[in-house]
Formats: C-alpha cells, structure tokens, sequence
C-alpha cells in the first residue's frame, strides 16, 4: 500500500513540472525559442549644421507575448564623440507584439571638407531575446566641397607640347677596314690622331716603335720614334701609352709611358716628356723621365696616360700583377700601383730632374710628400683614385669632362666605370659587384656602372663617348669591346631605372684599343691581325631618325621669346622645396594630352598619361641656360632630352651626351640624356617634384595675375581624375628651406624629401637600405643611430644620422663634399651650404630617434 502511494506522488510530480512517466512526446510540447536581435548599419550625410538624427532599425524576428529590451552604447571609429556625433547610451526597448523600434544618434552637421567618417552602436544584455547582428556601423558621409580660388579659370588646348615615340636606340653597325692600303702592324697597343690641322695618325707598337702615316697615304708608314732598346715586352708589357702635348704643334713635345727593365724588381713603368727636335721625322728627341713605378710582376701593367680637360696628365696603373693582387696593392694608398693617377707636368714649377712634377692640391692625399717608385711612408698624393685592377684602356669624353675606364677583371667580371676624385673602386675587396677577397676590407667602395661575365668575354677594353655623325643612334653613349671575344657594345638605357649593354656587333678581332677621328668617328686596333678598322652605320640598315627635335622652338613646349611664361597648351608650376642644381633658378611647367588626366592621390605620387611633358628651364643670372624636357613616350617609357641655350638666348640645340660648362667661374653641368633616369627612377614616378606635398601651396598665375593654390587651380582646371575631398590645409605639405615659420625638423625632412629620397625610397634603385622619405617616422627611415653601409669616410664610430652629433654622421659629411662619396652623386659641382648648415643644425638638435 505503501509502495501505490510512492509511485502515485511521483508520476503526479512530474506531470505538475511538464515531464511524463510515459515515452510519448505528444504529451509534453518544446518551449518556444527566443526571437533574434538585429541592428542594421546606416549610410547618411552629416548635414552642414545643426544636428542630423541617424536612426538605426533595430528588429526582432518574431514578436512575442512580453517586452523585449536591450542595452545600447555608441563607440569612436574614425568619427569621434563631441566632435562629429553626440555619445549616446540607454535601452531600447521593442513593446509586445511589435518586432521594429529605433535607436536614434545625432549626428553633428559642418561645412568642414573631410573623409567620410564612421562610428559604431554596440547591442548587450538583451532580455527577452538573444542577440544576432549586436554591432552597426554608422558612416558620416561628407557633404561638403572644396571652394578654393583658382589660379587658371580653364585648362588649355594642348595639341603641341606631346610626347611622341620613343627614339630607336638601337643602331646598325658594320666594321669596315679603315685603311686597306696600311701595311701591317706588329701587335699595335695604341692609336692616336694627331692634334692640328694635319691627317696624321700615330700607332704605337708593342714592340716600342711609334709608326706615322696619312689618311690620304696609308701605304706610305713611316717610323716617328723607335724605344725598342728602353723597352721591356715581357707579358702585358712595352709601349703603352701616349699624349700629346695640350698646346700641340705648338709644343712640339710627346708623352710616352712604357715598361723597361729594371732589377729588383726586374720590370719598372716609366712615363717621360719628349722634346721633339722635329715634328715630322725627329731625329735627337730629348726625354725626360716625370714619373718611375716598380712592377712587380710582368702583367696589370695599365699604363695608358692622356691630358684631361684640366691640362692635367692623367696616368693609369694595374695592381702590380699576378693574380687576385697577392700584396693588395690597389687598395694600399702608399703605392702607385692600382691607381688612377694626376700630376700637373705644365706648371711653371716643373724643372727637370728635381721637380718635374707638381701635385695639383685638391688631389686626395695632396699635402703628403712625392711618392718614389716602390713602398712610401705617407699615401701618395699623385694618386686621383684607386681600387682599380688593370685600367688598360680609359678615355675623357671632352664635352662633359667625364673620365671612362674599363677595368680588366680577375676571373669572373670585366667592368666599367665613371673615375671621380677621391674613389674607391673596390679591388681587390671587390670584383665588379661581388665580393672578391675581404681581408681588411671596409665598404668605401664605388660600384661599377656596369658589367659583364665570362661568357660574354674576358678582357675588357675601354673606348670612347660616341659624338660622331655616322650613328646617330649612338650619341652620347660609350662604346667599349672585349679583347678575347671581339664583342663591341654600346652602353645604353633600359627605359626604366638601369643601363645595359647592347650588343653594337660581333666581330673576331683583339681590339686593343679604340681612337676618334677629328668628327668624333670611331676606330680600333686588332692587336692579333695588326689591322686598323672603323665602325659604320650598316650598309644594309638605314639609321633612324629620332622623333625628338634638335632644336627646342620645334617641341612645341616653350615660349621661345619668354621661357618664364607658358606655351600654349603648358601649364607653370612650382615645388616647395626645390632640387639643389647648383644655385640655378628653375622655371616648371608641365603638359598633358588633350581630355586626358593626372592619376591622382593625396598621399602618394601622382601618375601621368601617356603623351604627358614636363618641362623645366635653368637660369643663372637672368641667362637661360639649360631646358630639360621629361617624356612619358606612347610605348609607356620615361625619357629625358637637354637643350642648351645659345649665347643670343634665341634658341637651345639638343644635347645628347652631357656637356660641362664654366658658369660664374665655376663648372655646371649639363647630365647626358641616359643619366636623366639615374634619378627619375620607376619607384618614384619618374615625375618627383609632381606630387601633393611639393605643389601644395600657392603660386602667382602670370596669366591671370591670380595667386592661388596650385593643388586647387590643378583640380579646378580638370588636370586630376577625381576631385580633391580634402581642403589643402588637411593634405601633406612640404617646406621650404627659407620657410622660418616652419620647424627645424620639418625643413630638415622636407630637404631631404627633396634632395635625397628619389633614391633613397622603398624599392628605390640603391643598393643601400634607406628610406628619406618625409611621411615616414625618422626611426623607420633606417637612418638613425644606424652604423653605415656604403663606408664611414673615415668618421670614428660613424652612424648615418648620430643624434646629437653631426660630426659622426655619414649623411652630412656626403652632403657637404663633392666628391666620388658626394650625395647626390650626380647633378651639381658645388655644396649647397644652406642646406648642409641646416641638416647639421637638425642632427645637433635630435636628442633621440623617436
């Protein structure tokens, strides 16, 4: 009875609490399931005052018998609080039987031009529901524009000033014999034209005799001088080197360098001055020895030698022979050897023997005393560079000054070098590019402009900056061979950021060395067949004509009787901090093709059309100078041309190969046409100055006589492809130098903005990890308290930038000189003194990195 009972509670028990003692699901329904929060985002305008209500929808997904609330909360995104939205919290609640209530949020109204802003509402702690979608995003859309003056009321017709296609580099070259009627040489080493109005050549033989004939009589050869007795063969020995006199004929003297034998060590170089007692068949020549330098090998003699554009004697030397310079003789200033050498022999000073030479005083170790022939004490002050290998054939390309040397290689690299005062060029420590042998190295080296394995050849030799008329395509470029392949190339611009080398023609010859013809026309010698050839446009191929004028009036781009104003079709144009050129004043403007449009971006570079100028003319003292037009070409390619004004200030010609001019008694250079992508690089836009930093700010229109911003008058005029969305006032702006309102670290960064990060940028064509680039923080420029890469130049515990202590940065101290270690490395001969007192200034001032 008991037991009834028990079982009798039990199953009245479960039924009161909805459970079953039976199996059967029929008897005992599920609870209902909770409805499902939502909140939806919201996209509106902010209105240009008051307040406007952003009303977010909040839902449930079924109505219910009971009230449904939650808690709400708004949360900064790149809208803040206060400032562009009143902070809201509360709860919300959605009455039963109703599925929708709104959160409202006001929204602050300006007639400020900015970026669209957001912020967010944020759900939690529902009651009654659970919560699905608890974050909505709310975007402030900005409604309000840019009403800025601008400097042009509309954009001009451009049908004139375009780029059109891009000049065919390459050329169609033939070698032909220049004189089949010269009888044959023995191993000829050296060709020269004789100075003067006469149509003599000069051979030198290996053997140590100087061979003359006529271009009118090649047949009839002739022996000028014979040192067969004063010279030594052994090896990569003999006679090897010759120059005339600077004031030839007139100065009936010669300069020879050959090898002679000599004890301890058994082979002695030798450069000497010759006085010549007749300039057609000299009889008694008087020689008089400037210069000894032991060899202490029989190879890597160098030993070629001519006068610079200074009237200095330039001398080139190898390390001293064997293989890998076992001594390290190239990078041991205290010897000769491995060196370019430069000693002035024309000096009032000079007397013979005791002083018949003196040391020009900007050499690099000028003040030390005169080297002898072997080891010395102090470094010598003869020397001019050095790193060098075997430099057996270099050459001076006159118009522009630049010294060319083609460096013979160990057993990996031939390459070719631009020499400047003071350089390093690396051997032994390095082999063109590659590291070669690094004990006692440092990095003070300068890279090659460029080089070639062994299976294009194995013995570089050096020729000349073509200037002829027979290959116009090659205007402006060097030409250089290799002995054991018989492979000339021209040293050409990819188009993009590099130089290559294009393959000119393939021949079979040992071309030992080349030489010019009064036209500037180029020859060479084969030291195997003793034969002396020429090389020719193609007789098959017509050269093509370049589609870039050599005049400027017919670019379409100037206004020729006033370059400050704009041509029809440019537009002027200004930076905030220039390019230091020297001192030049500049005048800017560029061009773009009818209907087309600037890529525009606020932060970064801006990108051109195709068919865009950009035209920039260089002014001393109220005379134009120089005109440089930069092309974005219909093939997509970037290239440079320069055009040089005429004293008349009438008209500019084009130059194609650089040139140096001597302007308020100093040189100005103007770059060759290759050298204009050396720093108009890809990772820059090749446009540098045109972008939104350096025009954002105010010009005076000459047109309209309006000053505006120039970043306005661009958009207003239609230049950019969409409109700017922010004020000026709001965009990235560089500084002036000048600028004293500004800060010090803002002009600081702006200069080097400027000046320096071209290059020095993420991806940028240096070897160096270095980013100068104004947005970036300074401790993410790999510049600061960093040890440096390229060589601390002699600076005790030397960082790129020393905080605290421009004495020990590596970064000033390039800034400051104009050297081979000179930044930039190209582009002016004299230091921009404000500048370098204003990077030293900053650098004292930086306590840290941060």
């Amino acid at each position: 009875m008991l037991r009834l009972l028990v079982v009798f509670l039990l199953a009245t028990l479960l039924q009161a609490c909805g459970g079953s003692s039976s199996d059967s699901a029929t008897d005992n329904p599920p609870l209902p399931e909770l409805p499902v929060l939502q909140v939806a985002n919201i996209s509106q305008q902010e209105g240009n005052n008051g307040e406007t209500d952003f009303i977010f929808s909040l839902t449930a997904t079924v109505a219910t018998n009971n009230n449904i609330s939650v808690e709400f909360s708004s949360e900064d995104d790149s809208a803040l609080a206060a400032s562009d939205y009143q902070s809201a919290s509360g709860t919300a609640t959605i009455n039963a039987g109703q599925t929708r209530t709104d959160i409202v949020v006001k929204v602050l109204g300006d007639e400020e031009v900015e970026q669209d802003e957001s912020f967010k509402l944020v759900l939690s702690n529902a009651q009654g529901a659970t919560l699905g979608t608890a974050i909505a995003v709310a975007t402030i859309v900005n409604d309000d524009q840019v009403e800025l003056i601008s400097g042009l009321e509309q954009r001009p017709d451009n049908s004139a000033c375009l780029a059109t296609e891009a000049p065919v580099q390459a050329s169609s070259v033939e070698v032909v014999e220049a004189f089949n009627a010269l009888p044959l040489l023995s191993q000829p080493t050296k060709l020269l034209k004789e100075p003067g109005a006469g149509d003599r050549w000069f051979v030198l033989e290996k053997t140590g005799k100087i061979k003359v004939f006529s271009t009118a009589n090649p047949d009839q050869i002739s022996t000028f001088m014979d040192l067969s007795d004063l010279v030594n063969t052994a090896s990569e020995g003999g006679l090897l080197g010759m120059a005339f006199h600077p004031d030839y004929p007139q100065s009936a003297e010669i300069f020879l360098s050959y090898t002679t034998s000599h004890s301890n060590p058994s082979m002695r170089s030798v450069i000497s001055r010759w006085q010549l007692d007749d300039l057609n068949a000299p009889q008694n020549p008087v020689e008089q020895v400037i210069l000894n330098v032991d060899q202490y090998y029989n190879n890597h003699n160098g030993g070629d030698i001519a006068f610079g554009p200074d009237n200095m004697l330039y001398i080139g030397f190898g390390d001293g022979g064997s293989g890998g310079d076992p001594d390290n003789r190239a990078q041991d200033t205290r010897y000769l050897l491995g060196s370019m050498l430069r000693i002035d022999v024309l000096h009032p000073d000079v007397s013979y023997p005791q002083q018949p030479y003196v040391i020009p005083q900007n050499n690099p170790f000028a003040d030390n005393p005169r080297c002898g022939a072997g080891s010395n004490q102090q470094s010598c002050p003869e020397i001019y560079a050095w790193g060098l290998r075997n430099p057996w054939r270099w050459s001076f390309d006159w118009p522009s000054g630049d010294l060319w040397l083609a460096d013979v290689g160990q057993n990996a690299y031939e390459e070719v070098n631009k020499i400047h005062l003071g350089g390093n060029y690396g051997w032994r420590c390095k082999e063109a590019f590659a590291e070669f042998n690094q004990t006692g190295c440092n990095a003070n080296y300068i890279d090659p402009l460029t080089a070639y394995g062994r299976s294009e050849g194995n013995s570089i030799t050096g020729g000349y900056v073509y200037r002829g008329n027979a290959l116009p395509a090659l205007v402006g470029q060097y030409i250089f061979a290799d002995y054991g392949s018989g492979r000339i190339w021209a040293l050409q611009h990819n188009g993009e950021d590099a130089v290559v080398n294009k393959l000119l023609v393939d021949t079979s010859f040992g071309i030992s060395s080349f030489a010019l013809d009064d036209s500037g026309e180029l020859y060479f010698t084969d030291l195997n067949g003793g034969r002396i050839y020429r090389l020719d446009a193609d007789s098959g191929n017509s050269n093509p004509v370049s589609p870039i004028p050599e005049q400027l009036s017919d670019t379409g781009c100037v206004n020729m009787a006033n370059p400050a104003q704009a041509a029809n079709g440019t537009i002027p144009y200004q930076v905030n901090m220039p390019f230091w050129s020297d001192g030049a004043d500049k005048s800017r403007f560029v061009a773009l093709p009818n209907q087309s449009r600037i890529d525009f971006s606020e932060q970064g570079r801006w990108q051109f059309p195709v068919g865009s100028v950009l035209v920039k003319h260089f002014q001393f003292n109220q005379r134009w100078i120089e005109t440089r037009l930069l092309m974005h070409h219909t093939n997509g390619q970037w290239a440079g041309y320069l055009y040089e004004w005429n004293t008349s200030q009438t008209e500019a010609y084009r130059v194609r190969g650089g040139k140096t001019l001597v302007i308020d008694d100093q040189p100005y250079r103007l770059p060759a046409e290759v050298e204009c992508l050396t720093c108009h690089t890809s990772a820059a836009e090749f446009t540098l100055g045109l972008e939104t930093a350096q025009l954002n700010g105010d010009m005076l229109y000459p047109s309209t006589n309006i000053n505006a911003n120039q970043l306005a008058t661009f958009a207003h005029i239609g230049m950019f492809n969409q409109p700017l969305n922010q004020s000026p006032e709001q965009l990235p702006v560089l500084v002036s130098t000048n600028d004293q309102q500004a800060s010090l670290d803002n002009r600081a960064r702006s200069y080097l903005h400027s000046n320096c990060a071209g290059c020095h940028r993420q991806n940028g064509p240096t070897a160096v990890d270095l980013d100068l680039r104004y947005e970036l923080p300074l401790a993410q420029t790999h510049s600061c308290d960093i040890a440096p890469q390229s060589g601390e130049l002699g600076i005790s515990n030397a960082r790129i930038i020393a905080p605290g202590d421009a004495q020990r940065s590596v970064l000033l101290n390039r800034i400051s000189r104009r050297d081979a270690y000179a930044m930039p490395p190209i582009g002016s001969h004299r230091v921009d003194q404000q500048g370098s007192e204003l990077i030293g200034q900053w650098i004292n001032g930086l306590a840290d990195c941060g």
